[in-house]
C-alpha cells in the first residue's frame, strides 16, 4: 500500500537525529477540575525531573497499523500486535512476518481488535503464546477475550489455539476493554479490564460478580487462579475492582502488581492494586466528565474506597507500561515508564517506596506512545500508535 506524505515525513522524523529532554513543564498546565484537592502532598503534579539526557531513536520497523502490544522472544525478535487483527514477528533489522494465521476473529471497532500480547521465559521450550482482543459476541456486543496457542517453528501459524478468558457481561460499545497482561510470580495471569464506558456498564465496575472494570487473576490454562481474594458475591477471576480502564499494568521490583488506568477529563491514576480492594471508580474520581460536568456527585474520597498513588489532571492518556532495570539507562533503574497517548510522550516517574517524588516526559510531542518495554539489552522500545505506527529503539546519546 502506498505511504501517504504525512506517513513519510513522520518516518523521517524518527529517524533523524537525536531527541533531547523536553524544556517545558507540563505542570504548568491548568487542571480540568480545579477545585478538586489531592489526598496527600505529592499525590500530582510531583517536581520535574531535571534530566539533561539525549534519546537516540532507531525505526526498527515503520508502517504497522495501529500497533498495540508487544513482547521479547528469547533469541530478541518481537512478536507485536496490530488492532486490525495482525500479529508478526519483527527482528531487530526491522524484517517483518507475514500476519501470523490461525488467531480468532476480533472485532476491530473503535478500540477494539487485537491487543496485548505476552510469552513466558519457557517460550524457547513451549512456544506458548497469549494475547487479548475484543471477540465479537451475539447481538452486536464485544467483550475482552484472552486466548493462548503455540507458534509454529517457522514462526507462521498459531496451533491448539484456546479461549481461556471471556469477560462477562459482553456489551454493545466498542471502548474501554483495559487487556493489560501480566504473569505474576506464581505464574498466575493478571488480566486488566475496562467498563465499556457507556453510563449503564460503567456502574459495573461496582459490581463484583462481574468482570468489567476489574484487576483478574486467572491461570494461564483458564478458570482462576489459586490464592484470588474471597470477595462475598464476586466473580472467582476478581483481584480488584472499581477502575475504568486500564491499558498499563507491570510487576515492581518486589514483584507487586501496578496499574495506570484512564481517568475521564483529568484522573488518570496510577495504582498498586491490592486484592479484594475497591478503587473506586466511578464514585470517587480525580477527573470529570467530558461535559465538563461532575462524574457522580463529583467526591474524590469515600471509606471503603482506595486511593491513587498518583494522578494527573490534565491526563497523559496512559497505555503501556514497565519499571526499567537495564544497564543503559543506570540512572533510570527502578523508575517507571509509560506510554503516553494524549501527552504524546514516554512518561517517567521516579519512586520513594509507594510514593511519587519526580516526573520527566521525553520525545513530547513526537507520537502517541502505545506500548513501552525493555529490550535484554537494557534499550527502551515503544511502539507508536498510528495507521502507519512504529516500533522503535531508544538508546542514551553519549
Amino acid at each position: 500500500m502506498p505511504r501517504t506524505l504525512a506517513a513519510l515525513a513522520l518516518a523521517s522524523l524518527l529517524a533523524t537525529s537525536p531527541w533531547g529532554a523536553a524544556a517545558r513543564d507540563f505542570n504548568a498546565a491548568p487542571p480540568n477540575a480545579p477545585h478538586q484537592e489531592p489526598a496527600f502532598d505529592g499525590q500530582t503534579r510531583a517536581p520535574v525531573i531535571a534530566d539533561p539526557i539525549t534519546l537516540n531513536r532507531a525505526v526498527v520497523a515503520d508502517g504497522l497499523t495501529h500497533p498495540w502490544g508487544m513482547d521479547q522472544l528469547p533469541e530478541g525478535r518481537w512478536l507485536v500486535t496490530e488492532r486490525p487483527g495482525r500479529m508478526r514477528i519483527i527482528s531487530a533489522e526491522g524484517e517483518r512476518s507475514p500476519a501470523i494465521t490461525g488467531l480468532p476473529e476480533v472485532d476491530a471497532r473503535g478500540q477494539g481488535g487485537l491487543l496485548d500480547v505476552v510469552v513466558r521465559e519457557d517460550f524457547s521450550d513451549t512456544r506458548r503464546v497469549w494475547w487479548s482482543y475484543a471477540e465479537p459476541r451475539d447481538g452486536g456486543r464485544t467483550g475482552t477475550a484472552v486466548a493462548t496457542g503455540v507458534l509454529s517453528d517457522d514462526g507462521r501459524a498459531m496451533t491448539d489455539v484456546a479461549v481461556i478468558f471471556r469477560q462477562q457481561p459482553p456489551w454493545a460499545s466498542t471502548l474501554h476493554y483495559g487487556s493489560r497482561l501480566v504473569f505474576d510470580e506464581t505464574g498466575a495471569l493478571f488480566v486488566t479490564t475496562g467498563e465499556r464506558s457507556k453510563h449503564e456498564p460503567r456502574q459495573l465496575a461496582q459490581d463484583v460478580s462481574t468482570h468489567l472494570g476489574k484487576v483478574l487473576r486467572i491461570d494461564p490454562m483458564g478458570g482462576p487462579a489459586e490464592g484470588n481474594p474471597d470477595i462475598p458475591g464476586g466473580a472467582p477471576e476478581v483481584w480488584s475492582y472499581g477502575h475504568r480502564n486500564i491499558q498499563s499494568a507491570a510487576l515492581g521490583p518486589e514483584g507487586a502488581l501496578w496499574t495506570v488506568e484512564h481517568g475521564p477529563r483529568g484522573g488518570d491514576e496510577l495504582n498498586r492494586p491490592r486484592p479484594g480492594r475497591n478503587y473506586g471508580w466511578p464514585v470517587i474520581t480525580y477527573g470529570e466528565a467530558y461535559s465538563g460536568r461532575p462524574i457522580g456527585a463529583g467526591i474524590t474520597k469515600k471509606d471503603g474506597m482506595e486511593q491513587p498513588v498518583y494522578y494527573w489532571d490534565p491526563v497523559i492518556a496512559p497505555s503501556g507500561m514497565v519499571f526499567y532495570d537495564g544497564d543503559l539507562f543506570p540512572e533510570w533503574r527502578g523508575s517507571v515508564l509509560i506510554g503516553g497517548l494524549a501527552s504524546r510522550a514516554l512518561v517517567r516517574l521516579e519512586l520513594d517506596g509507594t510514593r511519587v517524588t519526580g516526573e520527566a516526559r521525553y520525545l513530547q510531542g513526537m507520537a502517541r506512545v502505545r506500548d513501552v518495554d525493555v529490550a535484554r539489552d537494557g534499550a527502551v522500545m515503544i511502539l507508536t500508535d498510528h495507521r502507519d505506527g512504529a516500533l522503535i529503539r531508544l538508546t542514551p546519546a553519549r
